[in-house]
């Protein structure tokens, strides 16, 4: 009797590294000479990130920080969907940074249509912001995932629950 393999496909982040990659970049800001007296803020929340500074070019800076570290946190930079830059009154700029989290459900179709027309013995299905891949044989789980790999995506992708 042979057995099933599978393994799920996910968008996420660890909050964790975020809240510290957001901290790092509030005080790398209270620490540089040239962004000491923009009287900048941070202000994170489950649904974004926004920023509250002096001017766009401030702002341009401020992303580049916090882009900086983020990477270093091993966190993907996609999941940062930047919003349009608005005026918060006399100088000042804001902007609304969305966090991208669980794939899209037109993305979710587009990676299962791509494992059924390239992977014959293999199944994906759809389960909301979770795309689940099945196959009896682990080699062709892992031509898969190397497949996707290889794309291109406006989300990060982790591959978990390999079973």
């Amino acid at each position: 009797m042979a057995s099933t393999f599978s393994f799920d496909i996910v968008s996420d982040f660890d909050w964790q590294e975020l809240v510290n990659a957001v901290d790092q970049t509030g005080r790398e800001i209270k620490a540089r000479y040239d962004l000491k007296d923009t009287q900048t803020a941070l202000e994170l929340t489950k649904e974004g990130l926004t920023i509250h500074t002096d001017s766009e070019f401030t702002l341009n800076s401020v992303q580049t920080i916090l882009q900086q570290k983020a990477a270093k946190r091993q966190l993907s930079l996609k999941i940062f969907d930047y919003g349009p830059v608005e005026a918060a009154g006399g100088q000042r700029v804001k902007q609304l940074i969305k966090l991208r989290r669980g794939i899209p459900s037109e993305l979710a179709k587009e990676i299962s249509k791509l494992i059924r027309n390239e992977f014959k013995k293999v199944q994906a299905s759809i389960q909301g912001d979770v795309v689940r891949v099945s196959a009896k044989s682990k080699d062709d789980l892992q031509a898969v995932i190397q497949r996707l790999k290889t794309q291109d995506y406006p989300v990060p992708l982790q591959f978990t629950n390999y079973r």
